[in-house]
């Protein structure tokens, strides 16, 4: 119930919860009491690890016209705001796809028996005291478009249930929008493979993203993911870094396979000639090339022709 005082009537001074039992004197003695101390949460660790990307839209130009994205790749649990992640930056993607290799890991409190996280925080910013919600597990992955002198672009999302979770593709080919359940009440969940990360501990596969687009899906890319739940003890036995730091292990992650292409144009001029500017204008150049040499060969023949009719005309060494 809501306390209120006496000085500000309309003003809530709390709340105070409580169990009250009542037993008639008829019935002798009440039994012994019971246990009511609150349930403690216990500590778990989400760990996602992004491999690559692939069929990302590309929603940029390069100063030479060719389609292509910076992608990134942004993940959080709803409710653990503070535990937001990203992963570096694949530069220069021209089909879509992106490399990364790049762990996120996310802490939460979680109730097994009620199978919903602990989060505790203001209600609003003027409030003195945190006030703890109960949330269901959910994991939210998004994939974004980096831009340097600009805001960064959003490109699409999934959004995961840790208990009922979609099971991913094992090839990219396989993965599609209809792994995802349309949010409609009568259609929930229909014809979807699920389970539960708590129960399987670990899944590794794609998954789609999609943008919502006038009232309907788009897929906006695909990710390839590993997620792994981790109670107390597994996370003291098998230490993990952030991203590519220390400790590197569980698994160890290499530095991510990409191609030549993937740089940032304005911080590697040769790259920039080799790769942007030679190889959309080759012919350009070796046409103004060819043309330089003509035009030089043609520029000594019209200044070498006047002194050699002249000579021809008066011919100094020919016998009087």
């Amino acid at each position: 119930r809501t306390l209120y005082s006496t000085f500000q009537p309309n003003i809530p001074q709390g709340r105070l919860q409580m169990w009250v039992d009542v037993f008639p004197k008829s019935l002798g003695p009440p039994g012994p009491p019971f246990n009511i101390t609150p349930r403690k949460a216990k500590k778990y660790e989400l760990r996602v690890i992004i491999w690559n990307t692939k069929d990302v839209i590309l929603d940029e130009k390069s100063i030479t016209g060719e389609e292509m994205s910076d992608i990134y790749v942004k993940g959080w649990m709803p409710g653990h705001e503070e535990y937001k992640q990203k992963t570096d930056v694949h530069y220069r993607s021209l089909d879509g796809e992106g490399n990364f290799n790049w762990r996120f890991i996310f802490p939460f409190d979680y109730f097994p028996a009620e199978q919903l996280c602990t989060v505790s925080k203001k209600e609003h910013f003027w409030s003195l005291d945190n006030i703890e919600f109960r949330i269901p597990p959910k994991l939210l992955i998004q994939i974004w478009d980096n831009d340097k002198f600009s805001l960064d672009d959003y490109l699409g999302f999934v959004e995961l249930d840790l208990h009922n979770t979609v099971v991913p593709a094992k090839v990219s080919q396989k993965c599609s929008l209809d792994m995802i359940p349309e949010y409609k009440p009568m259609n929930v969940m229909k014809n979807v493979k699920t389970a539960s990360l708590f129960e399987q501990k670990s899944m590794r596969g794609w998954w789609p993203c999609y943008v919502e687009k006038d009232g309907s899906r788009v897929l906006a890319g695909k990710v390839e993911m590993t997620l792994e739940v981790l109670g107390e003890k597994d996370i003291e036995e098998r230490p993990a870094g952030k991203g590519r730091d220390e400790p590197n292990m569980n698994p160890k992650l290499d530095m991510p396979n990409r191609p030549e292409t993937s740089f940032l144009w304005f911080t590697n001029p040769c790259k920039t000639m080799k790769f942007i500017v030679w190889r959309r204008f080759k012919w350009v150049f070796i046409g103004i090339i060819i043309l330089l040499i003509v035009l030089l060969f043609v520029a000594i023949l019209l200044y070498s022709l006047p002194n050699y009719i002249s000579m021809k005309i008066v011919n100094p060494f020919s016998p009087r």
